[in-house]
């Protein structure tokens, strides 16, 4: 089993957990699902359920009614949930790429 920890900014607040919250129960039910996949299979989860997008960067890939993203990394052997969106394109918004790189420096 594999540890997985939801990133925490500066003022308290936990985006992802928020996001997954503000979702239907049907939609959270997948997304912990995805999570589980994660928390039980860890670096040896392959696609089409994870991708890797940068050296210390994936997304967890969760296909509902809409297409769900979330970006993770990898730190001492454990898993950080940075950042979490609605996907309504082909390709990934640089904006939310972002997001989930300004929180790895975080984490250093």
């Amino acid at each position: 089993m594999w540890k997985v920890y939801f990133f925490q900014t500066s003022r308290k607040h936990y985006p992802v957990k928020e996001f997954i919250e503000n979702q239907s129960f049907s939609v959270q039910a997948r997304i912990n699902k995805s999570i589980r996949l994660l928390i039980n299979h860890g670096p040896f989860l392959k696609p089409p359920y994870i991708k890797k997008l940068d050296h210390n960067l994936y997304e967890l890939r969760i296909k509902t009614q809409i297409t769900i993203r979330i970006f993770y990394s990898p730190k001492n052997n454990c898993y950080y949930l940075l950042h979490a969106f609605k996907k309504k394109s082909q390709k990934t918004p640089s904006r939310e790429l972002k997001v989930a790189l300004d929180r790895i420096k975080q984490l250093i």
